[in-house]
């Protein structure tokens, strides 16, 4: 006698939400609609503004390059501020990333070390630039300081965990062979995080190039400051001519980042 086969069971549905989730959309969707509400939004003001976006896009085109001294001035000090905050904040991110790693670290070492990576990751680089505006006045330092801090915060956080994940194994290894806490870091936890930090490295770089545009708004020097300077000057043909600039410096900037991965195998 042929056994009968029990019916297979209906597959589930890939995306079934469950009654939190529906709850969770439904609340959602009601404060988007309450937040837009209290924010004056209307679909009155979105017209209109497709309306002035589209003279001012006619007022950006063609672009002017006929003040291409500035342009490249301003590039090469933002390219500067750029690099040397980079390089001074992941020399300092270091030390502080390895002091909050809790799996090698004592919390006596790790909740300090944490908590100044958690006040520099809390503040926008926009608005350290302006607090080092006011206490060192105008210019690039200002510029390069707030995204040191801007770099400890990232790096610091990323190269922390990156510690935390390693394999303890090859760590004790060394340890059994009498070495010392330098040469546990050099050779025990280094080689793990190696790949990985020199991405960190080449993403905080990518990112500096792009925030050194945005201090410069506020007087922190590179090409922001031009570009602020020309919409007050309402010239509108020169800040597309910026812009087309700091595009193309960031995508270079894009491909040179992803070369030096290629060649690290990173």
């Amino acid at each position: 006698m042929t056994p009968v086969l029990a019916p297979a069971p209906a597959p589930a549905k890939p995306f079934k939400l469950g009654t939190g989730a529906k709850i969770g959309v439904v609340a959602l969707i009601l404060y988007t609609l309450y937040a837009g509400a209290r924010l004056d939004f209307t679909w009155q003001r979105f017209y209109d503004g497709l309306g002035n976006a589209a003279t001012f896009l006619g007022r950006m085109f063609p672009p002017n390059f006929q003040r291409w001294d500035m342009l490249v001035q301003g590039l090469v000090e933002s390219l500067e501020i750029a690099i040397l905050a980079s390089a001074l904040g992941i020399l300092v991110s270091l030390p502080i990333g390895l002091c909050a790693a809790r799996n090698l670290m004592p919390p006596w070492a790790t909740w300090p070390a944490r908590t100044l990576i958690a006040v520099c990751r809390s503040l926008h680089p926009v608005i350290m630039a302006i607090l080092f505006v006011k206490a060192a006045g105008f210019g690039a330092l200002a510029g390069i300081l707030a995204l040191v801090v801007a770099s400890i915060g990232f790096i610091g956080k990323l190269f922390a965990e990156a510690i935390e994940e390693i394999s303890l194994k090859q760590v004790e290894a060394v340890r059994a062979t009498g070495a010392s806490f330098a040469n546990v870091l050099t050779f025990g936890v280094l080689p793990q995080v190696l790949a990985r930090f020199v991405g960190f490295a080449t993403y905080q770089l990518d990112s500096n190039l792009r925030n050194s545009t945005m201090v410069g708004i506020v007087g922190a020097g590179g090409i922001g400051g031009t570009l602020f300077a020309a919409f007050q000057r309402f010239d509108y043909d020169f800040v597309c001519a910026i812009l087309l600039a700091i595009i193309a410096m960031i995508m270079v900037g894009e491909v040179l980042s992803n070369y030096v991965k290629k060649v690290l195998h990173v």
